[in-house]
This record gives structure tokens, C-alpha cells and sequence, in this order.
């Protein structure tokens, strides 16, 4: 199926998915193969340092310092990177909830970190979000 452009589409079709894991994002000094053996699934380089998304256990087990414990919930639509609102859509309708995204957008799919303790009201929000549209 090729990805989705039309935001009306994209919303109809969300199907957000809950993940089960428990995820931190932690910031460390040093070079990405350093921390290979933590199994990030993500990772972003910024000028203060190397970001790290990972499991919490995983986090505790390397002793790294991380502020928070956030749930994973994937977009299951395929969306195209050049479509546009989605973003703006979904962390709009988490936002009037009061829930914090960290939105992240890989090639198939978007994913948003979102306070593990508001999991499942961001949940609702989203399916409500689809059936809204």
C-alpha cells in the first residue's frame, strides 16, 4: 500500500498501537557505537550530546540518568513523510487533553512517547480523533 498524503485519510486510518515496553530518553556524552549494545530504537545527535531512545530497563542497567517513563504508541497508517498536519493533528488533540507527544516520524510510521502515566487516555483521544473524522 503506498503512503498516505491526504490528512483526512491519514486520520481516518490511524490505528494507533499501544506498545507494551516502558521507554526513557536519556542524553549521553560519546559515540553511538559506544551504546549499540542498549538496543536504542532511536537515536538523535544534537550539539549537547547523543539522544537515546530505549528501553528502561535497559536505561537502568547501563546506571544512565533519564527524567520520566514514557509509553510508546505507533500510528499504524502508512503515512508519506511529505504529508502534511498530521503532526499538528495528533499532538493537537493530545494537547487539549493536556498529554505531552514526543513525536517521532520513521518511514512507515509515526510514533509518539507520550507520559507512560496517560497511555491510555491517549489512546481514547486518538481512536476519538479517528472517529471524528
Amino acid at each position: 500500500m503506498p503512503a498516505l498524503t491526504n490528512l483526512t485519510d491519514l486520520l481516518r486510518a490511524l490505528e494507533p498501537k499501544l506498545h507494551d515496553e516502558d521507554f526513557v530518553f536519556c542524553t549521553v556524552v560519546g559515540d553511538l557505537s559506544e551504546y549499540l549494545n542498549l538496543n536504542p530504537i532511536a537515536t538523535f545527535v544534537e550539539q549537547e550530546g547523543l539522544t537515546l531512545i530505549l528501553e528502561k530497563s535497559r536505561a537502568r542497567e547501563a546506571e544512565l540518568d533519564f527524567d520520566g517513563t514514557y509509553k510508546q504508541i505507533s500510528l499504524s497508517v502508512h503515512s508519506s513523510l511529505t504529508a502534511v498536519g498530521l503532526t499538528a493533528a495528533v499532538s493537537s488533540a493530545l494537547a487539549s487533553k493536556g498529554i505531552s507527544a514526543n513525536v517521532v516520524a520513521a518511514y512507515y510510521h509515526d510514533h509518539i512517547f507520550v507520559p507512560a502515566t496517560r497511555a491510555a487516555d491517549a489512546v481514547v483521544c486518538l481512536n476519538q480523533l479517528t472517529e471524528r473524522t
